[in-house]
């Protein structure tokens, strides 16, 4: 439940919700009244700044706008307007500073998110400095998000973290979808599904992936760029993956040789059918076998 009231709370990370991947380690909700002076004080020395000196983070922050509108300051983006529904991301060792407009004034609630899975995003630039503000499409759903990690962590027990840390990963899933407006056109996203499904009907045939995507009435590129932001891998690896697999079943539960196995998944060797074997489990179909009939 969303506390009724302005507030903020810092919380120690633990092994326990260190081992779930994402930690909450803070998160508050202030209103920030017509010209009255911002921003509010009794936070950490590490966490307090002024317009004229702002600040630079130890931690990542979501900070989200439900009410009025500001301005918000970066090295990598100058000064920009903000308004509600808009999500500010405040990244670790990056200067920033932000603040209302003096006559409306904000309501502002945020996040501290850390773990291992968000350092992963950041290194791979899921979320970038140069774009740190979002404009937040599904504003219903990631407001409850908010809501549920502030009700958590107001009443917080070490039992929580699996939760905190579902919830945490949720708001992110949110703000990357809104990252480009509001998401891909259904179509594209329906093409994905039914060419997964596809690739796992096809069996052994070779499948060309500019050919299926015209097939489904989609553009290659917008097919390619939705089918890795929704699998974390390209169209040719997910089909290489299925025959990867296919290929450990086979030498399981048959004796046929290599090069059989080869010429039924349609490899044009055994060779090429043990090179890429090794490349995705990290040892030769002969050494895979040998150690699976040994069990």
């Amino acid at each position: 439940m969303r506390p009724p009231h302005d507030f903020f709370r810092y919380v120690a990370a633990t092994p326990e919700s260190d081992g779930w991947g994402a930690v909450v380690t803070g998160g508050g909700r202030f209103t920030a009244l017509p010209r009255k002076a911002y921003p509010p004080t009794g936070h950490p020395l590490d966490h307090n700044f002024t317009w004229e000196s702002g600040r630079v983070l130890g931690a990542f922050q979501v900070v989200y706008l439900a009410e009025g509108r500001g301005e918000f300051e970066s090295r990598a983006t100058g000064c920009v307007d903000v308004e509600a529904g808009s999500a500010m991301l405040l990244f670790p060792g990056t200067w920033h500073r932000y603040r209302p407009i003096a006559d409306t004034g904000w309501v502002e609630e945020w996040v501290e998110i850390g773990g291992p899975l968000l350092d992963g995003m950041l290194r791979r630039r899921t979320f970038s400095q140069d774009e740190p503000v979002i404009s937040v499409s599904r504003r219903l759903d990631l407001e409850a998000r908010i809501g549920s990690i502030h009700g958590l962590i107001t009443t917080h027990s070490a039992g929580d973290a699996p939760e905190l840390a579902a919830h945490a990963l949720g708001l992110l899933a949110l703000l990357h979808a809104s990252r480009h407006g509001v998401g891909p056109p259904r179509t594209v996203v329906s093409a994905v599904a039914q060419a997964k499904r596809a690739m796992e009907e096809a069996g052994n045939s070779p499948v060309s992936m500019p050919k299926l995507a015209q097939s489904l009435g989609v553009a290659y590129s917008h097919f390619r760029r939705e089918f890795r932001v929704r699998t974390g891998i390209s169209p040719r690896q997910y089909l290489l993956r299925i025959r990867m697999q296919r290929a450990q079943r086979l030498l399981g539960a048959s004796d046929e040789s290599l090069k059989q196995i080869a010429d039924r998944l349609g490899f044009s060797s055994a060779y090429h059918l043990s090179s890429a074997f090794k490349a995705e489990f990290g040892m030769a179909p002969s050494h895979w076998r040998r150690r699976k009939l040994e069990r």
